[in-house]
């Protein structure tokens, strides 16, 4: 694994592939984040709401996202995140994470991040900027 100061513009950091998305999981995000909407948690909730069934948190996914740069925290630290919801994350849905190098100005690394279901669908876009110590 490079350390981020080796990156150059254009440069992936690893990809990460969560496990497939669980009814535990999202009991469990409820739980912590507060976000008790029964359209993540109860499948006759979702269905009455005109869903297939129930979706995850969008902070569920956005929030796993940091997941790219946990290697990296002895390095610096994420100093700003914003992200677009782009589509929606269901039950078993595998969901792969990924880090590209956009910019780099002095200790500040601009990444574009992406969150992608197994079919390649896009759920979450954004980017995040790292400053290095």
């Amino acid at each position: 694994m490079k350390k981020l100061i080796e990156l150059q513009v254009g440069d992936s950091l690893g990809e990460v592939q969560l496990n497939p998305v669980s009814r535990l999981d999202l009991i469990k995000y409820a739980g912590a984040s507060g976000d008790y909407n029964p359209i993540h948690t109860i499948d006759e909730e979702a269905k009455k709401a005109g869903l297939p069934g129930i979706i995850a948190h969008g902070m569920w996914t956005m929030g796993n996202l940091s997941k790219l740069f946990t290697p990296y925290y002895e390095e610096g630290f994420i100093q700003d995140y914003s992200v677009r919801f782009k589509g929606m994350v269901f039950l078993n849905d595998v969901i792969t994470l990924k880090a590209t190098l956009k910019e780099r100005i002095g200790n500040k690394l601009r990444f574009n991040v992406l969150a992608v279901n197994q079919s390649g669908n896009e759920v979450v876009k954004g980017e995040v900027v790292f400053s290095q110590y």
